[in-house]
């Protein structure tokens, strides 16, 4: 299902993002990497396992969203569709709700959440007018349950499982799938660029990022369920079991969350 599938990532420059275009590359897929930082893109481009014409370079800011539009005819210019768009970038944040400057919690809502949206509706006409295509979305396991120092960054991501359950909900008839993948803790610069109460980065990996599961491995987990029509995946170690006791043991989850460390 992979081999010869035009496949484009957001937030292919580092992370998650970086490491799907690599397992997809080898697995035969055309790409189109788009992240803010072009030279960080051809970077990608150059490290995979690729003919040159088979990936193109589309830098994208999922702040920017007027631009959007072009950017979709250029991708489409190039490859004449899309079959999977991966919506994978965004930004964290790791500060108290009480703290945070509500242009932050606004700057985060936008990126993660009215960024992914956007993106999506420019490329959705296209799979319902071909009646084939596939939507993922990585949000996170706190698009399941909201923690200490993610406030913003758990609204967003919510608010992305309420989209995108609708729209698989609206859509199936005309063949387009949704996923929407809730990483744990994985290795990535996530808690590195993690935006503080006042928007600044946080510049620090959070131990439990650095001691998380490989980006690589993370990536092999995705396209494991993209390719099993999977709606809704969990990947990490113990910590997505938290899923579960949210639903099934709420108060004593409740509990558990006072106690997590909050600095």
């Amino acid at each position: 299902m992979i081999q010869g599938q035009v496949i484009w990532i957001t937030g292919a420059s580092s992370g998650i993002g970086e490491a799907l275009a690599y397992s997809l590359a080898k697995r035969g897929a055309k790409l189109i990497l788009s992240a803010r930082r072009e030279e960080e893109l051809h970077r990608v481009k150059s490290a995979c396992q690729r003919a040159e014409e088979d990936i193109l370079v589309l830098p994208l800011d999922l702040e920017k969203q007027a631009e959007f539009p072009e950017k979709v005819a250029q991708a489409v210019a190039y490859f004449a569709h899309i079959d999977i768009l991966i919506n994978n970038g965004g930004i964290s944040q790791r500060s108290l709700a009480k703290d945070t400057d509500l242009a932050v919690d606004r700057r985060i809502m936008e990126i993660d959440y009215f960024g992914t949206i956007a993106l999506t509706k420019a490329v959705l006409p296209l799979m319902l007018q071909r009646k084939a295509g596939k939507i993922v979305v990585v949000s996170s396991l706190v698009g399941k349950f909201g923690t200490p120092l993610r406030s913003a960054y758990a609204a967003a991501k919510h608010a992305l499982h309420g989209f995108f359950d609708s729209l698989r909900a609206e859509c199936w008839q005309e063949n387009l799938k949704v996923l929407i993948v809730c990483p744990g803790f994985i290795k990535t610069q996530v808690s590195i660029n993690a935006l503080t109460a006042q928007g600044e980065k946080q510049n620090k990996m959070d131990d439990a990022q650095a001691n998380g599961m490989s980006a690589d491995k993370c990536a092999e987990k995705i396209i494991k369920a993209i390719v099993a029509d999977k709606e809704e995946v969990y990947i990490g170690g113990r910590e997505i079991y938290a899923v579960y006791l949210k639903r099934l043991l709420p108060t004593l989850f409740s509990k558990i969350l006072r106690k997590a460390k909050v600095t």
